[in-house]
């Protein structure tokens, strides 16, 4: 046929697309391994790009407010304190040897997370938000470096990149969320998945009051050795000299968390 309209049919056909530019092949059932690859992939080259090595990781509520009622504010202002001073101390800033060292990474969002990567931003060190995409959009606060924020789809791929280049955990009181990452990440402390970094829950009266750990042994539900593996913190200061006397200097060999 000489009529270049003939082909219209084939041309329009979804057979014909090129995969790469075909949503609904790569949002297909099959193609579900893909997107996971995609996800890590993606991250883990913007990541490197900027030469970070190792991350302390800063959870906690996204209802903390700067100017919030009762303990919020406190809890905002020294997760903003706490971020400040592990950037400017801690390796985050290029080194001499082309590499960034706990550099500071929350889940993205409000709260805790807006004041960490607040305070490492006025430190002048970059940070990172990994964020989830949720029915309720999770906006992405404004202080997470813009080259560094990222949205994942699968929680298990951001607990993965959460993870995996974690030098440090800090904890600040939060809800359901906050307590499965805390609770996630102590099980692979417990069972030898993950190096022996340090992990520092912030303002022991809260995470007492909420969860019985000595109840745990009690019952013989974990061992007395196994409390060790947190430790509890009043401020920012006390915070990062724990992580000092934990070793915070010495960074995690890449991936080593996951193998």
């Amino acid at each position: 046929m000489s009529d270049s309209s003939a082909n219209t049919p084939q041309r329009g056909a979804a057979a014909y697309r090129l995969p790469v530019l075909d949503s609904d092949f790569l949002l297909s059932e099959r193609m579900r391994g893909v997107r996971f690859f995609l996800e890590y992939e993606k991250a883990e080259l913007a990541l490197k790009a900027w030469a970070i090595r190792s991350t302390i990781v800063v959870f906690g509520s996204a209802r903390a407010h700067e100017n919030g009622a009762g303990e919020s504010a406190r809890w905002y202002a020294q997760a903003r304190a706490f971020a400040r001073i592990a950037s400017e101390r801690g390796g985050a800033l290029l080194k001499e040897d082309g590499v960034r060292d706990n550099v500071i990474a929350t889940g993205g969002g409000p709260g805790v997370m807006e004041a960490a990567n607040r305070g490492a931003m006025e430190a002048g060190a970059p940070s990172i938000g990994f964020n989830i995409a949720l029915p309720h959009e999770q906006s992405p606060n404004p202080y997470s470096t813009p080259e560094l924020t990222f949205q994942f789809h699968y929680f298990a791929m951001r607990k993965m990149h959460l993870a995996m280049r974690a030098n440090a955990l800090v904890i600040f009181p939060g809800g359901f969320g906050t307590l499965d990452e805390l609770f996630e990440l102590v099980t692979l402390r417990q069972t030898g998945k993950s190096p022996d970094i340090p992990i520092v829950l912030f303002d022991e009266a809260y995470w007492r009051a909420l969860i019985k750990f000595d109840e745990l042994v009690k019952h013989d539900m974990i061992d007395a050795k196994d409390l060790s593996l947190m430790r509890f913190a009043e401020t920012a200061e006390e915070a990062w000299n724990v992580l000092v006397a934990e070793g915070i200097g010495a960074h995690s060999e890449e991936g080593a968390l996951w193998g």
